[in-house]
């Protein structure tokens, strides 16, 4: 199944006849600060859409915002009005008396020529005012597509924030029994829906990673018996070898252009330093050269630096974090807490780095700011790594094994919305796409 991404699928702002403008003075009336400590979620209704798919589309949109944490779904029992034409101005009291501050209104068509028509309002029920519509096209096989995209509009309308919903997640499916797990590449929406499998599982694959601004990823294959780097694009299945290294190859990740990819190689001295290979020139670049174990590198979001896990410190396995610049300079250790840490990763805000630590018989997901301070954790469990952040920064996937096999969790930055991620198989590995176009 191919994507249609934003060329075909197009977007419009409307009108349609009514005097409310989309860029209305009301935005002070509706409003959701994510910068606060405790979020209150801000109840919002969302009737069925209108049409044959309706009820579909605003399910997804539904879903997608409570799942963010910061909005409330109402109880469509609880609606006093019922939505006949999408496009007039509800009844404000009828939203107030159910303690609505938003509602959306949206219908969903077939045109002439098969393609599927998405619109919706976005209502500020205390403000009596709209504050958006839009609307959108695509083929049957992106209709998901376009809920996600209403629940970012959303999102980003009454936040003043980018959404995450119109992203996919590229994991490692895992299959079959313990001693003997198969694993395929994968990859799905973001809520877990509409996976397709990259390989086919004869080799093992780990750590697949997202380009940051391409549909593609890297990820690391034993297909010979060692592990290599591959580059892969999704749409096309086109694969290319980055390269042949001596030794173990650890953790590739692509650099904020895409056109790098950094990485950790194992010497036989047992020795693992990082290095960044340019993806056209193919020259590689070593960027640590130390007796220890330097691993897990991750670019900042402009390049100028890479976070990354050592044990250089002293003592036997008690990796901590380290940051230098671009070029390798400077390392300068930016952990200081109890335990081991490993997998950090700098968030596409830039203002944090995401880490796993092992500490008193447990791990944790957690962030700290980038010069190692205001660490906190984010989520504990029996085993759990290896975290990813949506695009917008607001959100965090990691894999936990509680004992089965290992599952889908996403969390945001307050740690009190932990959200299953639902796979039909074993899942680990997730890494997260940038926002699709």
């Amino acid at each position: 199944m191919k994507f249609i991404l934003k060329p075909l699928l197009m977007v419009a702002a409307m009108a349609m006849g009514m005097n409310a403008a989309v860029s209305l003075p009301a935005w002070a009336t509706l409003e959701l600060n994510v910068n606060k400590g405790n979020v209150e979620p801000m109840p919002i209704a969302i009737p069925d859409f209108q049409g044959e798919l309706g009820a579909q589309i605003s399910e997804i949109v539904t879903a997608d915002l409570k799942r963010s944490g910061l909005f409330a779904p109402i109880d469509k029992a609880a609606f006093v009005e019922k939505i006949t034409n999408p496009d007039a101005a509800p009844r404000y009291e009828d939203w107030k008396v159910i303690n609505a501050q938003a509602l959306v209104t949206g219908s969903v068509g077939k045109e002439a020529d098969g393609r599927i028509r998405a619109q919706y309002r976005l209502w500020d029920i205390f403000g009596n005012q709209q504050l958006a519509g839009e609307q959108f096209f695509a083929n049957d096989a992106n209709q998901r597509r376009v809920a996600h995209i209403i629940a970012d509009a959303i999102y980003e309308k009454i936040t003043g924030e980018k959404g995450y919903f119109d992203t996919r997640v590229v994991f490692v499916d895992e299959s079959g029994a313990k001693n003997a797990r198969k694993k395929r590449l994968a990859i799905m929406d973001q809520d877990g829906a509409n996976v397709r499998y990259l390989s086919d599982g004869r080799a093992i694959v780990l750590t697949p990673r997202f380009s940051p601004n391409r549909q593609e990823i890297t990820y690391m294959s034993y297909e010979s018996g060692q592990p290599k780097v591959y580059l892969l694009q999704i749409e096309t299945g086109q694969r290319e070898l980055v390269g042949n290294f001596p030794g173990m190859t650890f953790a590739p990740r692509f650099s904020p252009d895409g056109q790098k990819v950094i990485m950790s190689l194992l010497r036989d001295d047992g020795n693992s330093n990082i290095f960044a290979m340019d993806l056209r020139s193919r020259s590689t670049t070593r960027l640590t050269d130390s007796t220890a174990i330097d691993t897990s590198p991750s670019y900042s979001p402009d390049g100028s630096q890479v976070v990354f896990t050592s044990d250089r410190g002293g003592g036997s396995g008690r990796s901590q974090i380290y940051v230098m610049g671009g070029d390798g300079s400077n390392p300068h250790r930016i952990s200081f807490g109890d335990g081991v840490y490993s997998t950090p990763v700098w968030s596409p805000r830039g203002d944090l780095i995401a880490f796993t630590k092992q500490s008193g018989g447990e791990f944790q997901i957690g962030v700290m700011k980038t010069d190692g301070s205001g660490e906190r954790i984010l989520s504990s469990g029996f085993q759990q790594e290896g975290p990813t952040w949506a695009p917008n920064g607001r959100v965090l996937m990691f894999f936990r094994d509680s004992g089965g096999g290992p599952k889908l969790v996403s969390v945001d930055l307050t740690g009190r919305n932990e959200q299953p991620i639902p796979t039909a198989n074993y899942a680990s590995d997730p890494a997260w796409s940038p926002l699709l176009e």
